[in-house]
């Protein structure tokens, strides 16, 4: 099965940590990463698409995406 998430964070060391865990669980990064203003928190917000193949496994919407 092919896996895909959207991690976002502020923009602050919490975004990096969150993309480096997902890299070193074997995501890989996909496209580019995204940034935009939060007007309900007045702040920068970080995003990065990332994705990950399992082999023989089935995806289903009980699929828990984090615990890959």
């Amino acid at each position: 099965m092919k896996l895909y998430r959207f991690l976002s964070a502020p923009d602050d060391n919490t975004f990096c940590h969150k993309v480096t865990a997902a890299l070193n669980k074997g995501w890989h990064l996909f496209g580019s990463p995204t940034y935009a203003y939060d007007k309900k928190t007045k702040t920068m917000r970080c995003g990065q698409a990332v994705v990950k193949d399992v082999d023989g496994q089935e995806y289903g919407p009980d699929t828990k995406l984090s615990d890959w």
